[in-house]
């Protein structure tokens, strides 16, 4: 061993001087994780109030303690109210538990001049509360202050202190829904959920409480659990469009876009962003999904394909029932298929309802954003929030003519008595309307524009409108500068993409840039055609009719079977209405029909769904039509699991 000289030594004593004087270590505490009665939480660092009592209250806990904050208005307090009050937050709540009832405080909300507490000391509650606000006329030395009103529900306290924090109950994402978990950090922006429990390959998400959130006018999603596709720009987050190689290209978001922030400002808790097919591109598990796993579909037998693009935000509302509400975006599909499969109510709105700056693009002529969700009522709240600018009437008178597009006429399966059962009792709830079928290639044959050659059919005109869309739009937005930069960031090296958007991308760029000019016209033609000639507004009820076609009929799609290679998606279908004439499509769930599993060697069940085309801007008109129909039961809400009614057991 060499010992360094005299003159090597105070090199390293200058060196390590400066280093001192020039490298000063950041340490950011980042919250903890606790267990309580067997469930985990993560507990923020944030302080949300700070509680003071006398020695005595607090002299005798040590450590982090469990609370729980109890708002009464009652004028005089006693034990049976406040029996009453902690099963209602047990039932309401899956973040509280008993274990937060070692320590109670009480806030009373009330408007008597003199109120107060008779809570006997040898019930439950006697030694278990810590204290009363101040205003409570107690004669018990158990008068606490804080430095701020508390909502009511489950905290931690530190007793050194009196410091309070909030209690994030942790779930483990089994499904593969999310790429990350989130937390609010402040001034609108979000971090990485700093959790993790013990699961295999699975992501933490940590949700707070719902007994901390109070619906109001200004806050009409007030504790709405959400989770985002990530393709959308979140503060302080990074944006991974499903590709590993951008994920690592691009810094964390500096703002949030105008349709999430809408959300945000209404109340609405982002709890994590969720997975989507590479850059929207349609793709099927497993074997298109190279950077990222595809997520579960809970439904059925465990192992179908949850469809895409918005497959994390299908699969988690398919399987989690602590998540409300997921944001996805639709260019060809990409809500409506993963709801139909996953059984649960979705919507491509009307295009341009909603500004997608800091979205990633596909086809920004076609590109949407919606919901997908369990609950209808839920479902209209968010729209009224996300559309609220675009200027949309709420119509609650609806059409007299329902017009259905190739639907069964005898049932020859459970599926297609469902499908018939649908129409039969949604005529009977207008009124007796008027079924008829809709041959839209037939009406196209005899009303198509004088400019449009007479050999002209719907199919050979649109046969390349959508590919070339998406393609010879996505490749100079996103394909482009991620090449490009990821060039300069890596040697030169070419990013990996996943095979369906290479492929797309590639076969666009095979067509010359005219090719784009005239997709888009032939767009534009069937855009003035539908929109005047197929289904057309009315002023009493929006659409002269509603247009029904098939969403799902409880046919399997197993994730475990090899495919082809992926093509560039030509051809016109019925599905690409709603892309082209940017009207509202929205997906119903209504029922669920047997199959025989491959996979579990059982009969299981698979969801059936209705799609609902009506005008452009005629949206919260179907919105208020599929929540009386719940109402009237004709429509039920899904639950979440194997099934869509919670009658059978989920297996993996």
């Amino acid at each position: 061993m060499v010992s360094p000289t005299s003159y090597g030594r105070q090199a390293l004593l200058s060196a390590l001087l400066s280093l001192s004087t020039t490298a000063i270590a950041t340490l950011s505490l980042k919250g903890q994780t606790v267990e309580l009665n067997g469930n985990n939480y993560y507990v923020p660092p944030t302080v949300v109030t700070t509680l003071k009592a006398n020695s005595d209250v607090f002299g005798k806990l040590k450590g982090l303690q469990p609370l729980t904050v109890i708002r009464s208005d009652a004028s005089k307090l006693t034990s049976s109210i406040l029996d009453s009050l902690v099963s209602s937050y047990e039932s309401a709540d899956d973040v509280f538990n008993a274990g937060f009832l070692d320590n109670i405080y009480v806030e009373y909300n009330g408007t008597s001049k003199k109120p107060s507490e008779n809570v006997s000391t040898n019930s439950s509650w006697g030694p278990k509360i810590l204290g009363y606000s101040s205003t409570y006329n107690t004669k018990k030395s158990k008068t606490v202050t804080s430095s701020s009103t508390l909502p009511p529900g489950p905290y931690f306290l530190d007793p050194s202190s009196g410091a309070v924090f909030e209690a994030y109950l942790l779930y483990s994402d089994v499904m593969g829904s999310f790429t990350q978990g989130l937390i609010s950090v402040g001034d609108d922006e979000y971090d990485v959920l700093p959790a993790s429990l013990q699961g295999y390959a699975s992501l933490t998400i940590g949700v707070p409480s719902r007994l901390y959130y109070t619906k109001t006018a200004k806050k009409p999603l007030a504790g709405v659990r959400l989770g985002v596709k990530d393709l959308y720009d979140i503060k302080g987050v990074k944006t991974g469009c499903g590709n590993r190689a951008y994920y690592e290209t691009y810094p964390a978001a500096n703002s949030t876009g105008p349709a999430i922030q809408s959300l945000i400002d209404a109340g609405a808790i982002i709890v994590g962003k969720m997975k989507t097919s590479q850059f929207a591109n349609g793709a099927t598990a497993t074997d298109d999904w190279v950077d990222y796993h595809s997520p579960f579909n809970a439904r059925g037998d465990g192992y179908q394909d949850p469809s895409s693009s918005s497959s994390g935000p299908g699969s988690g509302i398919g399987a989690y029932d602590w998540l409300d509400l997921a944001v996805g975006s639709d260019t060809g599909g990409s809500i409506r298929n993963p709801s139909q499969v996953n059984g649960c109510f979705g919507n491509r709105p009307s295009w341009n309802l909603v500004s997608l700056d800091n979205v990633m693009p596909m086809s920004p002529l076609l590109d949407t954003a919606g919901f997908l969700t369990r609950d209808v009522q839920l479902w209209r709240a968010a729209a009224e929030v996300m559309y609220k600018d675009a200027g949309l009437k709420s119509y609650t008178k609806y059409p007299k003519s329902i017009k259905t597009i190739e639907f069964p006429t005898n049932a020859s399966t459970p599926a297609e008595g469902l499908l018939i059962d649908f129409v039969d009792k949604l005529s009977s709830f207008l009124g007796g309307a008027n079924v008829s079928t809709f041959d839209y290639d037939t009406l196209w044959e005899s009303t198509k524009p004088s400019t449009v050659a007479a050999n002209t059919t719907l199919s050979s005109m649109l046969s390349l409108t959508y590919p070339i869309l998406i393609s010879k739009q996505q490749y100079p937005l996103v394909a482009e500068p991620l090449y490009s930069d990821y060039a300069v960031a890596n040697g030169g090296r070419r990013p990996f993409i996943d095979p369906v958007p290479l492929s797309r991308w590639a076969w666009g760029l095979g067509y010359p840039e005219s090719q784009l000019a005239t997709e888009i016209e032939h767009k534009d033609i069937f855009t003035g055609w539908w929109n005047t000639t197929a289904q057309v507004f009315d002023e009493e009820t929006c659409a002269d009719s509603l247009i029904l076609y098939i969403g799902a009929e409880a046919s399997p799609t197993y994730r475990n079977v090899y495919r082809s290679m992926p093509s560039a998606p030509t051809g016109f279908a019925t599905s690409r209405i709603a892309n082209f004439a940017g009207v509202p499509d929205m997906v119903v769930p209504i029922g669920q029909a047997l199959y025989n599993s491959t996979i579990t060697l059982q009969q299981e069940y698979l969801p059936v769904a209705v799609d609902i085309l009506a005008p452009h801007g005629c949206d919260l008109m179907v919105f208020n039509l599929i929540n009386d129909l719940v109402e009237a039961g004709i429509v039920k809400q899904p639950q979440t699991g194997s099934t869509l009614y919670g009658d059978e057991v989920t297996y993996y």
